[in-house]
């Protein structure tokens, strides 16, 4: 093909916010124009370079695999500006070969990983060492030889000429000329053919093409400004010439008439170009082996290991005489070895290991590995797959080659330990987490474009908003379903703009992220099969994609992290304090107060069984077993859910079972004859059709591809090996295929569905039998959301468990158990008073229950879960708490601590939060002085530093404030302000997510008696699949917005509204609005009445208001007949007498000076109300109070307060 022409130069959208050509329509045009090959040479990056290589091949085009590197003009390990030269400039290299390919991945992880300066830098000493195999062609205007051309320094550029020749050979070094109607292009060409013919190399031709067609150039103009966040009204903002499109081999052709051998040259280079890449998904040779310290045989190590945890879990005597598990060890290790996967369980037992070792939790297991026995022993899964009858095919099957893939479940905050590990095991470089790339969505996308066109963001938003919430949605369908989209886009000259250019930018690269579980490890480093970069926080990650990868034949793992993991061990730790040794994986799996706790529907915080479909669920079936629990796991899907009402109905005996032959009822008795797993479709073919266990895995894969062919195939064999090996005619046969095939489309994967049940279980069993403990953890880990903290400590409400204010003294980090003498006492009270009006008359009531103090009955809130408090700051304080003992006062806490981590915010929170309410001030008090507090502190400290002393040194302070019994002081503290219960309610909603003090529906309590009301956290439990409900509920309002509806300009309120139970957020149309507008206000305590009806973009329940009216306070029954009501408001107290003055002086920061201030101060307002001196000496914790006297008594006002305040 003499007159074609093949691209060379080309960026894909992998060069971010830069490239827009989308390689599947790159390849249609490549297809359409007959050209031989196509590069890529994406800026920086080979991010998209297995996609583009296998993208070709099905095309059935060449592909060329470059990069536009980013060359440092001196080393790449020095970050500093050079004078009169850009910071980096740019070089095409092309990857000839596998050789020039490794050696292309080797030169761009190089700048990743350690020339990283704005751009990814290599250097010229790494281009000669990776140089081999490598085609390099000299750059566009940006390359450094025209940098230095056309600054005028030609004898340079000369320079870096002949370098690069030198490096690359002038057989594999071009000069690359362009023509984009610039004139510094064109002088820079005249030169590359004068030095070309001087140094007796070629020049080729390329176009730096940076999107498909000259139509896309608006469009790729505002993706640039996208990526640099201007606006196309910017005057001085980057572009591309219209000009770098994808040319035809004509337009190119025609472009360089006078050199047409550098358009010959691109022909020459794609016919050099011959790279293949052994892509292969079920390759195992690139996993690493596991290196085995006494160079023993790996084999028998995994059998010795396997022997030992067959031993361990079910005991030495059943482990050596059990045919079935010893026949089922000896099948799965013989196909380890087969298949050569023995390395492969040795790395993951290994890590697996280590980290139960060192007290990190890993889970039960996760997908199909929990059919393994041999995971099993290993201790890499924890449910027995005898007991559970769990397929080990259906994770490895003999018959299809496919590597296993063991997902891993550790506790969330520990996971990263686990992670380095395998570093430092296989080497920092032979490990890596993968990368992910964002696109532009639909809704992003718009915003975006606005942006960039000069809209405002409010009309931008509402575009957006326009487009239906689904997942997945794209612009074109989204015009299709909202025909109010459709009109404005119909109508909008503006708007169909924006949609034009938003329409060609959906889906285009926009970012690079973390995969969130994903790990590959090598067998070598890893730059010797794909090239790596690192994410924000410097780890090192691939540059492919999971896929990529996948293909490449890389081991990838997934490194989970289950919160709920780390849950357990909190609890199990709180619990060993009382049950040494607990571990609830030892717990029996027949526990009858968890199985009654589950049905009860009481599931809050039990993994997987929290919403309010699946506590429906829970109280209609009852589940009574584990197996049970397993199923409905399984069940409580998409698509099975269809057969919940049968399962439930056939387990009450409210349905018939019926099986469609005999020896089904072994498969499915369990679960009453439906096909819940995709393993009990396996044995069912197993059983049936004697199909070994892995061509039932191939049926099954079948079935649920749909593909027709094949399902007609194997309906033969089954029929036919149905009629051998049963003697179930043609006609049975085919019925219970059928029925196969209906279950494969939903069966799920019982390994997964069981490893999973157990987890459950576990959270239902310490949720039944150690409640407490239980609910701390799980407060614990939802410190940084503080709607989820409100709704677990609603839950403890329900379950009788008091959550405690934070106490500086008593506070842990996290959440944690308590035991409070005075609930257990009110408790006991309760006991015996209910248990002695329940005696007939005359007889003596019972004892008093025995209070058992190791058994916490409230958990105290932690320290680092007030808002705007440090983790660090508080962590500190609890170790100078544990080192110095309590703190006495607030004055205390802040000179003990270092007054570069104590600010005054993170005061007032634990202020506001009653954090000091031990001390007996009212926290009005505290919050005035905190800043006469933090200043007296940071004196003290700046004079313990220095070594000052003060004038009460040598004073001892042996006197302490006599106390009444009770532990108040006796001497009064002085006058302040009192923050109102709603101040002080706000304050612990704000700062804790709940109320502490009280709540401001206490006084409504009685209102909340009523059958009639729905409770606000049960509302998602009420289901609306067939129809909406109308319910009422009653609360306080808050947060209320009017907004105005684009359509009419109505106005419609949003709102959140709260009771005793939790808060959801309501809308209130403008029908509605404009008739209960005057009663809709926030701190409103309401009856509503209110519409339920399912939410189509959440799946949840959506309310809105239809009615509203104001309550007013009622108490709640009293629990005994005669008691007095307890949610009654307190009368109110007599007005307090007048407090006395209280002056507090220390030792280290006052003196006579001070003294003599006061004296003259106190003389100025003569009175009857007395003044109190107390003297602190600093560290030594004793104080000294002193009464003035009487000649010194005053009269209290605000301008005695005013002069006194530096010393109260």
């Amino acid at each position: 093909m003499p007159d074609s022409f093949v691209h060379l130069h080309l960026h894909t959208d992998y060069s971010l916010l830069d490239g827009a050509v989308r390689i599947d329509a790159l390849m249609k045009r490549v297809k359409e124009l007959e050209m031989p090959a196509v590069g890529v040479t994406d800026h920086g990056n080979l991010y998209g370079a297995i996609d583009f290589y296998m993208a070709a091949k099905k095309a059935k085009v060449k592909s060329i695999l470059g990069c536009e590197i980013y060359l440092a003009p001196g080393s790449r390990h020095d970050k500093n500006e050079v004078p009169g030269r850009k910071r980096s400039s740019h070089l095409t290299l092309l990857a000839q070969n596998a050789e020039g390919f490794e050696n292309l991945s080797k030169l761009v992880t190089e700048g990743h990983l350690n020339g990283q300066w704005y751009k990814p830098r290599v250097d010229k000493e790494v281009l000669r060492k990776h140089s081999k195999g490598i085609i390099c062609l000299s750059g566009c205007i940006n390359g450094e030889i025209n940098e230095l051309l056309l600054s005028d320094r030609k004898d340079e550029a000369e320079k870096s000429l002949r370098e690069f020749r030198d490096i690359y050979g002038p057989e594999n070094f071009y000069l690359e000329i362009m023509d984009h109607n610039m004139e510094a292009q064109r002088r820079s060409a005249r030169q590359m053919i004068e030095w070309g013919k001087e140094y007796g190399l070629k020049t080729v031709a390329t176009n730096d093409v940076h999107f498909l067609n000259r139509s896309d150039h608006e469009s790729h103009d505002i993706m640039i400004c996208i990526g640099t966040g201007a606006s196309i009204y910017d005057q001085n903002r980057m572009t591309y010439s219209t000009e770098v499109y994808f040319k035809t081999a004509e337009e190119m052709r025609a472009l360089f008439s006078e050199v047409p051998e550098a358009c010959d040259a691109t022909l020459e280079i794609a016919e050099k170009c011959d790279l293949k890449i052994h892509l292969d998904s079920t390759s195992i040779d690139r996993y690493p082996q596991y290196p085995m310290p006494d160079g023993g045989d790996r084999n028998e190590y995994l059998r010795h290991l396997t022997q030992e945890g067959l031993e361990r879990r079910y005991g030495r005597d059943r482990a050596l005489n059990d045919e079935v598990l010893q026949q089922r060890m000896e099948v799965e290790l013989a196909l380890l070895k087969e298949k050569n996967f023995t390395s492969y369980f040795l790395i993951v037992w290994d890590f697996i290991n280590w980290a139960r070792k060192h007290d990190i939790p890993v889970g039960p297991g996760r997908g199909s590995a929990a059919g393994s026995l041999v995971a099993f022993c290993l201790g890499i899964t924890d449910i027995d797959p005898l007991r559970f009858e769990l397929v080990f095919e259906r994770f490895l099957n003999p018959e299809r080659v496919s590597p296993p893939d063991i997902d891993i479940d550790f506790c969330q905050t520990r996971r990263p330990e686990v992670i380095q590990y395998v570093r430092e095991k296989y080497g920092d470089l032979s490990v890596c987490h993968i990368i992910t790339f964002g696109t532009m969505g639909a809704k992003s996308v718009i915003r975006d474009v606005g942006r960039v066109l000069g809209w405002s963001y409010g009309d931008s938003d509402a575009l957006s908003k326009m487009i239906p919430n689904e997942l997945n949605i794209d612009l074109e369908e989204s015009v299709k379903k909202n025909p109010d989209l459709a009109a404005k886009l119909e109508n909008d000259g503006n708007a169909q703009e924006l949609w034009r250019h938003a329409t060609f930018l959906e889906g285009i690269t926009r970012g690079t992220g973390v995969h969130a579980a994903g790990v590959v490890i090598g067998a070598s480093e890893l730059d010797n099969y794909i090239a790596l970069t690192r994410d924000k926080e410097e780890a090192v990650l691939s540059q492919y994609a999971m896929k990529p990868l996948t293909e490449l034949g890389m081991l990838k793992m997934d490194f989970l992290g289950l919160k709920t993991l780390t849950v357990i061990h909190e609890a199990e730790f709180w619990i060993d304090k009382r049950v040494k040794g607990f571990r609830v994986a030892d717990a029996s799996l027949e526990d009858k107060n968890t199985f009654d706790l589950i049905k009860r529907g009481e599931t809050v915080a039990v993994f997987q069984m929290e919403s309010g479909g699946m506590v429906n669920t829970c109280k209609q079936l009852g589940p009574d077993t584990i197996e049970e629990i397993i199923a409905i796991l399984a069940l409580y899907r998409p698509g099975p859910m269809q057969f919940i009402p049968d399962y439930i109905a056939r387990k009450k005996g409210l349905e018939q079972v019926e099986y469609s032959h005999p020896l089904l009822e072994k498969i499915s008795k369990e679960t009453y004859g439906i096909l819940v797993y995709q393993e009990q479709v396996m044995q069912a073919a197993n059983l049936l059709a004697g199909f070994s266990l892995g061509q039932a895995d191939l049926l099954r894969r079948a079935m649920g591809k749909k593909d027709a062919a094949e399902m007609a195939r194997q309906r033969l064999i089954f029929v036919e090996g149905c009629l051998k090996t049963n003697e179930i005619q043609a006609k049975v046969a085919n019925s219970v295929f059928d029925l196969l095939e209906k279950f494969a489309q939903y069966g799920f994967n019982k390994s997964h569905s069981a490893a999973y049940g157990i987890v459950t279980y576990r959270t239902a069993y310490l949720k039944a039998n150690f409640p407490v403990e239980f609910m701390a953890a799980v407060l614990s880990y939802e410190i940084s959301n503080p709607d989820k903290i409100a709704n677990f400590v609603s839950e403890c409400f329900e379950m009788d468990i008091k959550v405690l204010p934070p106490d500086i003294n008593k506070s842990s980090l996290k959440f944690a158990p308590e035991f409070s003498k005075s609930l257990a006492k009110d408790k006991a009270k309760a006991l015996a008073q209910a248990a002695a009006a329940a005696l007939p008359e005359g007889e003596p009531p019972p004892p008093p229950p025995v209070i058992d103090e190791s058994i916490p009955n409230s958990i105290r809130y932690g320290l680092s879960a007030i808002k705007n408090v440090g983790e660090g700051a508080m962590e500190a304080a609890i170790a100078e708490r544990a080192l110095n003992g309590p703190y006495t006062s607030l004055e205390d806490f802040a000179s003990r601590m270092d007054n570069r981590a104590v600010n005054k915010k993170l005061m007032e929170a634990l202020v506001k939060a009653g954090a000091f309410d031990f001390t007996g001030e009212l926290r009005a008090v505290m919050f005035a002085k905190l800043e006469q507090v933090l200043a007296s502190a940071a004196a003290m400290q700046k004079d313990r530093k220095s070594g000052q002393g003060g004038l009460f040194d040598d004073f001892e302070l042996t006197k302490k404030p006599t106390k009444k019994k009770g532990g108040k002081n006796t001497e009064p503290d002085e006058a302040a302000v009192v923050w109102s219960t709603d101040e002080v309610l706000g304050f612990e909603k704000e700062l804790l997510g709940f109320y502490v003090s009280g709540h401001p529906l206490d006084s409504y309590r009685g209102h909340f008696d009523s059958p009639k009301l729905t409770k606000i956290a049960a509302i998602e439990e009420i289901d609306t699949k067939e129809k909406a409900q109308t319910i009422s509920i009653a609360g306080i309002l808050s947060q209320l917005e009017v907004r105005y509806s684009k359509k009419d300009n109505r106005p419609f309120g949003t709102f959140r509204f709260e009771d005793f139970t939790g808060q959801i957020e309501m809308m209130c149309w403008s029908d509605d609005y404009e008739k209960l507008k005057d009663v809709l206000a926030n701190g409103a305590v309401l009856a509503l009445r209110c519409r339920v009806s399912k939410d189509q973009k959440t799946d949840g329940n959506r309310v809105t208001l239809n009615n509203a009216a104001p309550l007013k306070p009622k108490a709640a029954r009293p629990r005994n007949a005669g008691d007095p009501d307890p949610s009654l408001p307190k009368p109110p107290p007599p007005p307090p007498p007048p407090k006395p003055i209280v002056l507090r002086l220390n030792t280290k920061q006052h003196d006579v000076n001070d003294l003599e201030r006061i004296e003259e101060v106190l003389s100025q307002h003569p009175g009857t109300l007395p003044v109190f001196i107390e003297i602190s000496r600093n560290g030594s914790g004793g104080k000294a109070r002193l009464e003035l006297d009487p000649a010194f008594h005053v009269t209290p006002g605000p301008d005695l307060r005013r002069a006194l305040t530096v010393w109260m």
